[in-house]
């Protein structure tokens, strides 16, 4: 009996769902129609992640909007709704500052439960937050892998070298008749596609991976001077592979000479590639080559700015795992992505400050 009046109090999704389409269709205010979807999608089964993905807002946000209208239907979606603050006083902002510096690394979450739990404080932008973690001078940051075998001395000179080169060469550089590229390898497994979602802490996350040993190699090269990226999908790396990227490299640089920048893998290395290269340049000085090489030191990726090029895109498709069905469709949103984003950060003009001559 007392299950009975239960189901009676609580209308059905299909209901609930309606109400809320004909409120959207009302057309209030923008924040009340994302209140209402939100909502909306919690009722047909999307998870709180991806609400959160969809809609741009946090998952504390979703679970207040859902309790406020559980509790007073559409009008708990209402800007005048009295329900939770969406603001600090000057002295819990304050407090709130004091408290991120008693750690060197945060996760967003635990921003939030401390802002709802002990102020009843939800913000309904995630920007808010990210502002806080500014003013405490806390910035999101990729973690560096430091290989032990790396000899910083090397590194250090190498980085001179390259800054030098490219000083004494800034002229063509910047009038585009010497394109400087950056160029890596980036091997995509199945399994790259699993990382950290927010799931229930007494459940397992499973994402279906058929065989996670299912492989893509894609040969990259970012432009110095614009960050353009130049991509090109090959079964593996090897010296067959790496010749035909540099001939592709060469039909997208019509009327440039090339200077290469990579590291010192066996391919690229091989004598294969080396008597491309003397193909290639036969007959002409140094200074006039089509293609001229030069490589990073070793055992230190992090000279390579293209090395955030690919965990950008990643960490993209990361952010979808739950969603990606198979290998084929990974593929599909990895190379989008990096096809798609205009690539602008500080790496990327490590080795020197150009400026792109606009024809």
């Amino acid at each position: 009996m007392i299950n009975q009046h239960l189901e009676m109090a609580i209308p059905a999704a299909d209901v609930v769902i309606a109400e809320l389409q004909e409120f959207i269709d009302s057309r209030p205010d923008a924040r009340e129609v994302r209140k209402a979807l939100a909502v909306k999608l919690v009722y047909q089964g999307y998870k709180y992640e991806e609400i959160q993905t969809i809609l741009d807002v946090s998952v504390g946000s979703i679970t207040s909007w859902k309790q406020a209208y559980q509790e007073n239907g559409i009008l708990g979606l209402r800007l005048n709704y009295k329900g939770r603050k969406s603001y600090l006083s000057d002295e819990q902002f304050l407090q709130v500052l004091s408290w991120l510096q008693t750690k060197e690394i945060w996760e967003l979450g635990e921003l939030e439960y401390k802002l709802a739990f002990e102020y009843d404080v939800i913000y309904e932008s995630k920007r808010s937050y990210y502002d806080l973690f500014e003013a405490a001078g806390i910035s999101w940051k990729k973690t560096t892998g430091l290989n032990p075998k790396a000899d910083q001395e090397v590194v250090a000179g190498k980085k001179k070298q390259i800054e030098t080169l490219l000083a004494s060469n800034r002229e063509e550089i910047e009038a585009r008749k010497l394109r400087v590229l950056l160029i890596d390898e980036c091997h995509l497994l199945w399994g790259d596609v699993t990382g950290y979602v927010w799931g229930r802490t007494d459940q397992e996350i499973a994402i279906e991976v058929v065989n996670e040993r299912d492989k893509q190699t894609y040969y990259g090269a970012v432009d110095y001077l614009n960050g353009k990226l130049l991509l090109k999908a090959y079964n593996d790396g090897n010296s067959k592979n790496t010749i035909d990227y540099l001939r592709y490299l060469l039909d997208q640089s019509p009327d440039q000479r090339l200077l290469l920048i990579w590291d010192g893998a066996s391919y690229h290395r091989s004598h294969l590639v080396q008597d491309f290269l003397g193909e290639i340049n036969q007959g002409l000085p140094p200074e006039k080559w089509k293609i001229h090489c030069i490589r990073f030191a070793p055992n230190c990726p992090s000279q390579n700015p293209i090395e955030d090029i690919w965990l950008q895109a990643k960490t993209w498709i990361r952010r979808f795992c739950a969603l990606i069905p198979t290998f084929r469709h990974l593929k599909w949103m990895f190379e989008w992505f990096l096809r798609n984003t205009m690539f602008d950060f500080m790496s990327l003009q490590m080795y020197g400050v150009f400026s792109e001559i606009k024809s």
